[in-house]
């Protein structure tokens, strides 16, 4: 008769790195996620290993509402992660969500809490001049001018080496809660009327020096002609006050 070994169960136990998240607070929305067939191995019946995934919220005082500066919330969060965990990481409307294989337990601890840090300072996350330019619905010639005039203003500047360029590149960033101002209060179509209305101004103030400018070259013409008697003074001739005086003119 054979002693049978009692079996140890192992259904409720969970990994240590998701206990660990679990104690941390981070919100897992699924342990094992959607399953995706790998076209390699579709025909065997096979399928890809389950997802751990975990999202944060993305807030509009964060996004000011643009596309763009979603696009660069989550470029700034794959720039503080590692090369190879950089695709798991996604900003999305709403939410940032970090979606990874089950079998990176410990990558995926590690990568959330890098998330879950940087997070925390979005929303004064400086707007770059092309998310400026999308939340305000602004184009560039007007971004340099009111840049350049004090009416946007800078809270400093960024250098970066962008790729294909051989030489870095620097501009001016803005601090959010200003482009939101500028944004609540639409400030950007009154400062195009503003610049319509100089516009105007400057063309008249033009006209009018170039018109006199037309007719003091028009005076300098007649008087540097000096053939004309018209343009010499009276003659003075001898006794011709007496002879006013008696009144033989009148």
């Amino acid at each position: 008769m054979t002693n049978a070994q009692p079996r140890k169960s192992v259904g409720n136990r969970k990994a240590p790195a998701l206990k660990a998240l679990a104690q941390a607070g981070i919100r897992l929305l699924h342990k094992f996620g959607p399953r995706h067939a790998d076209p390699k191995t579709s025909e065997k019946g096979t399928t890809s290993s389950p997802t751990l995934i975990a999202e944060w919220p993305l807030s509009p005082a964060a996004t000011l509402g643009s596309s763009v500066r979603t696009k660069g919330i989550e470029r700034e969060l794959r720039a503080q992660l590692p090369w190879a965990v950089r695709k798991f990481v996604k900003a999305e409307t709403g939410r940032i969500v970090l979606r990874m294989p089950e079998s990176e337990a410990r990558a995926f601890e590690a990568v959330s809490a890098k998330v879950s840090k940087t997070v925390e300072g979005i929303e004064v996350l400086p707007v770059l001049p092309r998310e400026a330019e999308d939340v305000l619905t602004i184009s560039s010639r007007e971004r340099h001018k009111w840049l350049k005039d004090g009416r946007l203003q800078s809270i400093g500047t960024r250098t970066v080496k962008m790729r294909g360029r051989s030489k870095a590149v620097t501009f001016h960033v803005f601090d959010p809660r200003h482009i939101e101002d500028v944004l609540d209060r639409d400030l950007a179509s009154l400062w195009r009327e503003e610049d319509a209305q100089q516009v105007t101004e400057n063309r008249r103030r033009g006209a009018g020096k170039a018109a006199l400018t037309r007719a003091g070259k028009g005076c300098e013409k007649v008087r540097g002609a000096g053939n004309n008697p018209r343009d010499d003074p009276p003659p003075k001739l001898k006794g011709w006050d007496a002879f006013d005086d008696e009144g033989l003119l009148r």
